[in-house]
């Protein structure tokens, strides 16, 4: 059984821009000999339950979370960052039942309270519902990543050991990929010296947005979409690298071959991840409706009384 497990992926719950089903993703892991598997949707968890009960069927440990987008100041603020930036992203998984709580109120707040361009929270809200997570530093669109970037390695020390107080010792991660970009050789860099200074452990993951390696045309079909943008303009958001895709863990060996052990650290999450989710879920007590009626025909009586008392017609 594989030492090693894919901690960053996305399905196509992360609206036009993963371009893989939940049961393709869960099916790749058990071809593969991974005992484990997370979700990390951008910014919902609209597939979690169903990747729970898809993970459960083949036998491979399900692990919710979500790549959460987390605003540069406080998610009631409504404007860019003095550098541009709109939001971060940072990962968040479920260890237990109150972190799969908590993922919830953030999601349900990023949505009410933070959303601008895309649903987002901030360390404020963290700072309430961080209990029973895991945290990783997140791609290149993270934070840190983008502190180390712009050569702000001091910052990015205080941020990385902020988050590391923050989640508690073991609960965050410095999360380090590799898909051929240039930039990331810097980040690579960045956070091992990071991780050797404050000893936050690294963790590998490929930020997966596809199955198969061939799937990558279809994701940038997918961009375009979600951009309003044509696949034939040069300058558009696009993964320049066919490169997230799931991956073997001989693959991700050769692809970070100066880490074994961030990818080993995957396996040791996954085995701090034991979430149980009650099912079926609420279940409402029973209603006594009036003689005459059922629960559904009342329902619709109520429904429409209440639309006329809202709404009266214009003769009333």
């Amino acid at each position: 059984m594989s030492d090693f497990v894919h901690l960053h992926n996305h399905s196509d719950f992360s609206l036009l821009d993963g371009a893989a089903s939940i049961e393709s993703l869960v099916a790749k892991a058990k071809d593969l000999g991974m005992p484990a598997l997370a979700l990390t949707d951008h910014g919902n968890m609209f597939g979690a339950l169903k990747f729970y009960l898809e993970c459960r069927r083949q036998d491979i440990k399900p692990i919710i979370g979500s790549e959460f987008y987390i605003a540069p100041e406080s998610r009631f603020t409504k404007t860019g960052s003095e550098g541009g930036a709109r939001y971060y992203h940072i990962v968040l998984l479920a260890r237990d039942v109150e972190g799969y709580q908590n993922l919830l109120q953030l999601s349900t707040r990023s949505y009410l309270e933070g959303f601008y361009y895309k649903p987002r929270i901030d360390d404020e809200l963290l700072q309430q519902y961080n209990r029973g997570l895991i945290a990783l530093s997140g791609c290149m669109g993270g934070q840190i990543p983008r502190l180390i970037l712009d050569g702000q390695l001091d910052t990015a020390r205080e941020k990385a050991l902020y988050y590391n107080e923050l989640f508690g010792k073991n609960n965050f991660y410095l999360e380090i990929q590799n898909q051929g970009i240039p930039e990331q050789k810097t980040i690579l860099s960045g956070l091992s010296g990071l991780s050797k200074q404050t000893g936050i452990p690294l963790v590998a993951s490929n930020d997966i947005h596809y199955t198969n390696k061939e799937d990558a045309y279809a994701q940038d079909i997918l961009i375009c979409i979600g951009t309003g943008k044509k696949v034939s303009e040069g300058k558009r958001l696009k993964f320049a690298f066919p490169e997230f895709y799931f991956k073997s863990r001989e693959e991700m060996a050769l692809a970070i071959p100066e880490f074994p052990e961030a990818l080993k650290t995957t396996r040791a999450i996954a085995e701090m991840c034991n979430l149980d989710i009650p099912l079926p879920g609420p279940l409402l007590p029973h209603y006594e409706v009036p003689q005459g009626y059922t629960l559904e025909s009342y329902s619709s009586e109520l429904a429409h009384r209440g639309l006329k008392e809202r709404y009266p017609s214009p003769s009333q």
